[in-house]
Order: structure tokens, then sequence, then C-alpha cells
């Protein structure tokens, strides 16, 4: 009987297979039941983006973006073809490989650097070299340099670019005649120009230096200040090492992208701590900015004046400055300047680390260009943008360097288990009119405020009367109601910072043990014993938004599971935007079951 035959629904058999289908239009289909899955995996990951992985299959899809983050990692095509041929089942699709060749060798051929002469021009180890040392300070004129003619004459055509570049002759680029095919540009555009060059298909390899900064002595403890044991778990060093690299050119720069409850916080200081060297923090809200002071405090040797939050609470600046993404982009008027944009100049930092990346806000994408001269980190759960800027992030923070699935993590028992149910519910019989004849917005918030979710609540309450619950929601009057229903306390974007942390230590001390949530439950709170979200409502069909709230239970739990319900009024448009948000959960493995529920 042949090795085909012998398969049946559950994947037995198919340890005989290679674990690799590649098909030709970019997409890979890992057979997670083969023998090598693992290692295939392994191999893919650092050219190719995880879309789905359900129990047997999981699809993987080749993109440019996903190309370039290879080749600024060091891999070639060479590489590629290598993993794709070792582990591929079946012939590959003529002519796939050399598109990928194509794609790759777009990378590099321009490059950025922060001086130029006649000898250097056209040598990348030589210029590359002058380029990447750290220095107190820099020059404030960058250099683009192009391999061939054919692609400056592309870029000087470009209408988007012409405001930032200006071709170089001999004698500006310190050099004895003309340097063709060179542009300089002020160095306060670095993040811009690369950013436009990327979405005209060219993205830049970045060799201009960073600057130095002030040097600060950070240590991690073998046993933080509440006295438990403490050491970075080996993939949160993979992830730091895999940014710090070897400090040559090239590295100091990137993305890590781990699960919620994975302990990303652990990482950042991780990379502080081989650095070692002023930092900016930038992260989502106060109570964010309060906790990544208390880890610091608590795994790391700074002293608490070595640390100062920069919030619209408090203005301080220390050698390690923790600030919020809103009080950044403020500013009084829509066409004023951003005034706290001085907070980028008030120290010499030497790394900025930009918590829950996949949330900057556009403008930070602006006022931060120049510091693209600063070591950055990027940290997320995903990066899924629901703007489609994940192009702004590869060019303003640096290439995803790290990432883990969330089933990895599970397995290993990093993160709880999480069981996801969606729980459909009729709309009442006075509702159904008034739904059918809304337009679609109307249509939209009226299923997520259907009064039969209350009863349901209630009930799901009552039923985990040992875990702590979060009931997050859209609409405040339906989060109002429930606040009063359960009687539990509610946290909206209005409560006043101190009554939030009120709250979230009351929660933490299992003082209280249900909390009524609005959409700032999305970002960045650390509530580590919550075990059941229950979803009422949310922003569309957002899976960003998905990964967010599914996060917020996944800290472990000594082996309990966490419990993540979404309510949906049944034969309404909300069924259709909970499909897309569960294609998040779905492409990270989770399974969810369906119940209809008659209230």
């Amino acid at each position: 009987m042949s090795t085909e035959k012998s398969r049946d629904g559950a994947g037995r058999g198919s340890g005989l297979l290679k674990p690799l289908i590649v098909q030709s239009d970019r997409t890979l289909l890992l057979d997670v039941h083969a023998s090598g899955a693992g290692e295939a995996r392994a191999a893919i990951m650092p050219f190719a983006e995880l879309e789905k992985s359900p129990e047997h299959i999981h699809t993987y899809r080749i993109t440019p973006l996903s190309l370039w983050n290879a080749a600024s990692a060091g891999l070639s095509p060479v590489d590629i073809a290598a993993a794709i041929s070792t582990y591929s089942r079946y012939e590959i699709p003529s002519g796939i490989l050399e598109s990928f060749t194509d794609t790759m060798s777009r990378y590099g051929k321009i490059r950025m650097v922060s001086a130029i002469s006649t000898e250097t021009a056209g040598s990348t180890e030589a210029a590359g070299t002058a380029a990447t040392a750290d220095t107190a300070g820099l020059a404030d004129t960058l250099f683009l340099l192009c391999q061939d003619e054919a692609i400056a004459r592309e870029i000087a055509a470009a209408v988007s670019l012409g405001k930032y570049l200006q071709p170089v002759d001999g004698g500006s680029a310190g050099g004895g005649g003309s340097v063709g095919g060179a542009f300089s540009l002020r160095l306060i555009d670095r993040g811009t120009v690369k950013r436009e060059l990327i979405r005209l298909g060219w993205p830049v390899r970045d060799e201009a230096p960073f600057v130095k900064g002030e040097d600060l002595s950070v240590g991690l403890r073998q046993t933080s200040r509440s006295g438990r044991p403490f050491a970075p778990r080996d993939y949160q060093v993979d992830a730091a090492a895999s940014v710090y690299g070897d400090g040559g050119p090239g590295t100091g720069y990137g993305v890590i992208v781990l699960p919620c409850g994975s302990g990303k916080t652990v990482v950042g200081m991780t990379v502080m701590s081989l650095l070692k060297t002023n930092t900016l923090i930038l992260t989502t809200n106060v109570a964010a900015v309060h906790q990544w002071i208390e880890e610091l405090l608590d795994k790391t040797d700074l002293e608490p004046e070595n640390i100062a939050e920069y919030t619209g609470v408090s203005k301080s600046v220390a050698p390690v400055t923790i600030a919020t993404y809103q009080i950044i982009t403020w500013r009084p008027d829509r066409g004023g300047d951003f005034p706290h944009f001085r907070l980028f100049r008030e120290r010499p930092w030497g790394l900025i680390i930009y918590d829950e990346v996949h949330l900057l806000p556009a403008p930070v994408f602006r006022v931060t260009a120049e510091l693209q001269a600063v070591r950055r980190l990027g940290l997320t759960a995903t990066l899924i943008r629901e703007d489609g800027a994940e192009d702004a992030v590869f060019s303003l923070v640096g290439p995803k360097r790290y990432d883990v699935p969330w089933k990895d993590l599970e397995g290993k028992g990093w993160i709880a288990e999480a069981v996801c149910t969606e729980i459909r519910l009729d709309l009442p019989e006075d509702l159904k009119i008034p739904y059918a004849v809304a337009a679609p917005r109307e249509k939209y918030r009226i299923a997520s405020e259907n009064p039969c979710k209350e009863d349901a609540v209630r009930q799901l309450v009552e039923n985990h009367t040992e875990d702590q619950i979060l009931v997050i929601g859209q609409y405040i009057t339906q989060l109002e109601s429930l606040a009063r229903l359960l009687k539990a306390p509610l946290i909206t974007g209005k409560t006043a910072n101190p009554e939030r942390e009120r709250i979230y230590a009351a929660f933490k001390k299992g003082e209280v043990r249900v909390i009524v949530v609005s959409r700032v439950a999305n970002f960045a709170i650390d509530l580590p014993d919550a075990s059941c979200a229950i979803q009422v409502s949310g922003s569309f069909g957002s899976r960003q938004e998905e990964a967010q709230r599914l996060g917020r239970i996944l800290r472990p739990k000594g082996g309990k599971n966490a419990w993540f319900y979404t309510l949906v009024s049944h034969y309404t448009v909300e069924e259709d935007f909970a499909a897309n948000r569960q294609k998040f959960l779905a492409e990270q493995g989770y399974k969810y079951s369906i119940q209809h529920w008659a209230i």
C-alpha cells in the first residue's frame, strides 16, 4: 500500500512524508504531523509569515516584506532555496525560487551611509565599515548610494522623494569628481526616505551610524526585589540576542513578536542590560508606564532615581524614561508643532523601546523620524496593523528579528491554554424591525448592544465562580449597564489614572473578582490573575483587538485553562465581523467553538 493511501484524517502515516508543500502562489503548507515538521517550521520562519495554524496544516506566505526581513537578517536566496528544497514534499513549482532571488536582490541595491567619496561610493564593504562605528554625535547630512544608474534615475523621478533628496556631485561628497547614483538627505528625513523607498519596492540597507548614548549600568537580578528567583527564559534571551546581534553593522534594531503574557517586558530589560545605555521607553498609557517602572525596579538593579515618568500626570526625565505615545503626539492644534518632541533631545539616548509597536500612532512615525540614529526595539504580540502600515514599522523601527507561535509557548507552559467560545444570541422581537431598517453602522450598534447579552454575561459570571473575570466592550452605555448589573467597577478612557490603578490593584489582590472595562483593556495592562474574558462588543472586525483581548488572560495559571467568550447577535452583521476577528485566533492555532443560547 502506498504511503499516500495509508494516511487518514488525523494525519497518521504523514510522518513518512516530507512536511512542506510549496505552491506557486508563494504559500507554504506545513503538515504538522509529518516527520521533521518542527525543523521545517524553524527553517522557514525567517522568510515566511504565518497566516493560519489550525490543527493539521499550517499556512505560511512568502511576501516581499518577509523576504526583505530575511535579507536584512543575512539570509540569501541560496539559504531559502536550501530550506525549501530540504523539506518540500513535491517538486518545487517552476520559477518560484528565481522570483525570490529577484525580490531579495532589491535589498541592498540602495545603501544609506554617513559619508561617501569617489573611492568608497561603489564599495559596500568600505563605506559600510566607515559608517557603522558608534559616534558621540552625527552629521546633519546622510547619503544614499544607488548600485546602478537605472535605480538612481527611478529615485530621481519619484515625486514623493523630490523634497527630501538632492543629487550629489564629487565636490559636495568629499571626493575629487562626480559620484554617480548618490543623493544627500537631512538626518531628520532618514526614516521618511526609507519608508518612501520601500513603498517604491526598494528597501534600504541602512549603514549610517548609531549614536552611542550615555552609558548606564543596567544589570538583571537573580532574585527579584519581590523575593522570587528571576532569570530570563530561553526564548527571551534568544529574542534579545537577535536584536543585539554582534554589535556591528545592521544590528541594534528590530522588532520582536511574542504573545501577550509571554514577557516582552523582560526582553526589553534584557536588551537594556546588553546595551547599558540611557533608554527611552514609549508605551500606550499611564498604567503601562507604571507597570514598566514596577518591573524595572523589581527585576533590574536600577534605583528609583534612575527611572522617570513622562506623562500627562508627571513630566520628569532620567537615564531611563517611560513616556506615553499620547503625550508625545499631543499638540495644541492640528497644524501646530509637537511640543513634547523635545523629550527626544532631553538626554543622549542610546536605545528607544517601542512597546506595543503595532499600535504606534501615525504621527509618531513622523515625529520620531530623526531617531533613526538611535538603537531601537519594537515589542508586539502581532504585527497586524488595521491601517496596513507594516512597512512603516519595517522602515522606521526595523525588521522582524524574532517570533514564536503562540501554541508553542502554550505547549511549554509559558502561557495558559485558552478555550475560545462564541455564544450566539437572538435579537429580541422588538429590535428585529428596527435592526432591519437601520443604516449599516447603526445595525452594528444595535447588534452589539443586544440586551440579551446582559443575561448571558450574568450567567457566565455565575458559571465561573473560581475565576477572575474581565467583561470587555466597545459602547459605554452598555458597559455602564453591565457594571450596575454585576455590581462591578467600571474602567473607561475617562477613568482617572489613580482610580484605574486602585481598581487594578484590588483585582490583583483578589478583592475584586469582576471588572467591566472598555477598549482601554486592549492596551498593555498587566493583570496576571485574569483567567476569563467576556467580550460583549468590539471594533468591528479588528484582528489586532482580538489578539490584545485574548492576551489579557494568557498569563500561566498553574495548569489551569483560560476562558475567552465572545457574545454575538445571531443573524446580524455582528456575525460577519466576528468571523474576521476569529481569523486571528485560527491563525494562531486556537479552536473556536460556537454555541447558540436561547435567553
